[in-house]
């Protein structure tokens, strides 16, 4: 007695594309998450940057706080936190459920006019992630 198989296949078929959906859903959600974490992290980039910038020209931390924050918003970012301790200002900014850390150093020894250069761009010293 044989028994007709036909339809097994398309069964198989069907759990193969519904697995395959799901993979590619978890792949674009990995992708977003990576792609935001990026814009959190050069938007705390930049809010370091303009806070030690602001501390570099003289003005006071919570000058150095608002110019962060200023920063943070123009990169579609909202300041979380922001910590101005003597020539260093350390960021933590969020995008989303995405968070990015900076810190930023003022390098007293290469200051020209409040703003050190380096290779032709103008930052106001050491940035590292936080």
């Amino acid at each position: 007695m044989r028994r007709n198989e036909a339809g097994n296949v398309s069964i198989l078929a069907m759990a193969a594309v519904g697995l395959a959906i799901v993979l590619c859903l978890g792949v674009a959600r990995v992708g977003t998450a990576t792609a935001e974490k990026a814009r959190a992290d050069t938007a705390a980039d930049a809010a370091a940057l303009a806070g030690a910038d602001t501390l570099a020209l003289g003005r006071q931390p919570s000058d150095a706080v608002e110019s962060a924050r200023a920063a943070a918003a123009d990169n579609g970012a909202r300041l979380v936190s922001c910590s101005c301790r003597g020539d260093e200002v350390e960021v933590v900014v969020a995008i989303g459920r995405a968070r990015g850390r900076a810190r930023a150093e003022i390098e007293a020894g290469s200051l020209v006019g409040g703003v050190s250069r380096d290779r032709g761009s103008l930052h106001s010293g050491k940035l590292s992630r936080a």
